[in-house]
């Protein structure tokens, strides 16, 4: 029978969820000869892997010691997204007298209804990741309980030895805080405790401007809170373009929240139900911050401890997670690994796209004939702040890093008449291509709808599209979309050099 499970609050919604992805009454199956392959974590990268294998006719066996769906559905995409689109409504509804609405600017709208609404849809949406469904819709056998490698083609779960052909790591990452002297003592949130909550912190702190803490800084001061970004370096999301990231910071202060760069946390202390944070910055004297909550938005490690690896073999680091080759292989011929555990690319779509590789190659692949690789995917990412931020392929500093000579063509939101009608004109679209062409080798969008704009970008970079390619594309009127074709025309207008623009203006004077 399964370990049970607590989740805050207790409600009707955590209940369902538990029921759904670690059901307290459930028992293990007896195992009956040898598995084709063994998938240790149930996360997005374990349930594709499971399940597209298992459609293919392999017998499978997924471990899971804690909550199936694994941070994406738990305590990841679908909490944050949800909280993030009650922040929106709050939002947009203080903004309402823009558009001739009444609306009051003191709304910070009902915490606690945000949150019930999160654990509300967290609950409906688990129904697609639960024990039950893989078990009697895909066929896969479901263990419940801490597996561990105990010799080669064996794991033991639950007192209990599984042989098997293959297995797949796909134990995924966890929120780590930052070693700050006295953090631990005065208590802190993380993604992974943070949707907990059912009362709004009056004053909240956020260690890190990376996409987690950005995305809930800004829901939290929407809903109220009084937010503090503490960043030691000097730009929000340093992994983005520079001039997207500013347009990004720019709307959030605006917003009312604080941030606050280049300053290291020296200490952390309680004062009753208060948290002190003591900075020490470079250009000015030490800071204090005094705040109800402090939330950590950075750091993550690799679940690799207690798994038995050393047992098989298998290669990794505490901090960079099991070491796999392109393939997605491990030191072990017999073992991959697949998600945050091994994977540059912490998103689930990632894992998703990175399963259907691991079951190519481990059951399928006869030598190096049929294998595939994990560095031919193009895979896009998004930060959902609002404006959105979204990226796939080159920024200019790796373009620089890798010798790949570009051009860079670059179009105000503001360009598309949709955006400025939806008073959404904040962001831009930003096209590298291959310099003297119009190969795309890297994008990046800013606007309300970035996530959705990207995939255009994806596709051309995946499908050999060039960027002149768009500028033929009939967009309807009036969309923002129309802000990549007005990029596309950017490029076209090079094209029409003093040479090209003589010879159309003699060819079009013999018209006459």
């Amino acid at each position: 029978m399964a370990n049970p499970i607590r989740m805050e609050p207790a409600d009707e919604w955590n209940r369902q969820l538990i029921d759904n992805v670690h059901p307290p009454t459930w028992e293990n199956p007896v195992p009956q000869g040898r598995y084709n392959l063994v998938v240790l974590g149930a996360g997005t990268g374990g349930l594709i892997t499971a399940l597209v294998a298992s459609s293919l006719g392999a017998r499978v066996a997924l471990i899971e010691r804690y909550l199936m769906g694994g941070d994406c559905l738990n305590v990841g995409c679908i909490p944050s997204k949800s909280v993030i689109r009650g922040a929106k409504i709050v939002h947009s509804a203080r903004e309402a007298a823009r558009f001739g609405m009444p609306g009051s600017a003191e709304d910070v709208g009902n915490f606690g209804e945000v949150m019930r609404r999160m654990r509300e849809i967290r609950a409906r949406i688990s129904h697609e990741d639960s024990a039950e469904r893989y078990r009697d819709e895909f066929g896969v056998d479901i263990y419940l309980g801490d597996a561990r490698f105990v010799g080669e083609g064996r794991v033991e779960v639950d007192g209990r030895v599984l042989a098997y052909s293959k297995a797949v790591i796909a134990t995924g990452a966890r929120a780590v805080a930052p070693p700050i002297e006295g953090l631990s003592d005065a208590g802190y949130l993380d993604n992974e405790t943070v949707f907990s909550l059912t009362e709004r912190p009056r004053r909240l702190a956020v260690i890190g401007a990376g996409p987690i803490g950005c995305e809930l800084a800004q829901s939290f001061r929407r809903l109220g809170s009084e937010v503090h970004i503490l960043e030691r370096m000097d730009q929000i999301l340093t992994r983005e373009d520079p001039d997207a990231a500013k347009i990004v910071r720019e709307a959030m202060v605006r917003e009312g929240i604080e941030m606050v760069f280049g300053c290291d946390i020296e200490r952390v202390e309680r004062r009753g139900e208060e948290r002190v944070l003591h900075l020490t910055c470079p250009k000015e004297a030490r800071r204090e911050f005094v705040v109800d909550q402090i939330l950590v938005g950075a750091g993550r490690a690799p679940n690799v401890e207690g798994l038995g690896l050393e047992v098989v073999g298998v290669t990794y680091d505490r901090q960079q997670g099991v070491e796999v080759d392109d393939h997605l292989r491990t030191s072990n011929q017999r073992i991959w690994a697949v998600g945050d555990v091994c994977m540059k690319w912490k998103f689930t779509h990632a894992a998703d796209a990175a399963a259907k590789i691991v079951v190519q190659n481990a059951l399928f692949a006869v030598g190096p004939i049929g294998r595939k690789k994990l560095s031919d995917l193009i895979m896009p990412w998004c930060t959902y702040t609002e404006p959105e931020i979204a990226h796939v392929g080159l920024y200019e500093r790796d373009a620089l890093e890798q010798g790949v000579e570009i051009d860079t063509y670059q179009v105000s939101m503001a360009e598309a008449n949709r955006a400025v009608t939806d008073g959404q004109e904040e962001g831009i679209v930003k096209v590298h291509v291959k310099r003297g062409g119009d190969e795309i080798v890297g994008a990046t969008v800013v606007s309300a709808h970035a996530g959705d704009l990207i995939t255009q970008f994806t596709m051309a970079i995946q499908n050999g599209i060039g960027l002149g390619s768009f500028t033929n594309v009939i967009y309807p009127y009036p969309t923002q979309g129309e802000a990549i074709k007005r990029a596309a025309g950017a490029y076209t207008r090079t094209r029409l050099t003093p040479v090209v623009k003589r010879l159309f203006e003699r060819w079009l004077s013999w018209q006459r």
